[in-house]
């Protein structure tokens, strides 16, 4: 098999034992499509993860699209990555620009990073927040918003002939 896409909007805690494995075995795989919604133990998947646990054992792999959204507990985390921090991870990715937005939600104890690949053909983007880049893909149709601040009348600015 030459190209793969997976898209699963469910969130999963199976990341590595499922999904990892499954792509492990696509030796051949020369066009990978990823839609992911990933609960972490160890902390955010970023340009550093995709590297080393995608692209290393993939070596026929010459197009990446992705849109993956990690999730971690923040069970007494002092050490919190930053946007600029998940965007350093993603310096040596020379074909693709990639996105990333980080937020923390001290109420839900969660943490959240979003990394995309653009452009992408999205058809919705989901859980997005104040923080999100604001580059909205012609394709889109449903965006769901979460935060824990109240989105500002500036925030939907971001999107101009998309939220009518």
């Amino acid at each position: 098999m030459k190209c793969f896409s997976l898209h699963c909007g469910t969130e999963t805690d199976l990341y590595d034992e499922q999904i990892l494995s499954l792509l492990h075995r696509m030796l051949n795989l020369e066009k990978l499509d990823l839609y992911l919604v990933v609960s972490c133990k160890n902390g955010f998947l970023d340009g550093n993860h995709l590297k080393e646990n995608l692209l290393n054992h993939l070596t026929k792999l010459n197009q990446l699209t992705f849109n993956i959204r990690s999730t971690i507990r923040l069970d007494n985390q002092t050490n919190t990555l930053s946007n600029e921090d998940i965007q350093s991870t993603f310096k040596d990715f020379a074909n693709n620009r990639i996105l990333s937005s980080v937020d923390y939600f001290s109420q839900m104890k969660q943490g959240q990073c979003h990394i995309y690949s653009y452009p992408y053909q999205w058809k919705e983007y989901h859980q997005i927040t104040n923080h999100f880049p604001g580059i909205i893909s012609k394709y889109v149709r449903e965006i769901s918003l979460l935060d824990e601040q109240s989105f500002e009348h500036d925030f939907f600015f971001k999107f101009p002939n998309h939220l009518h």
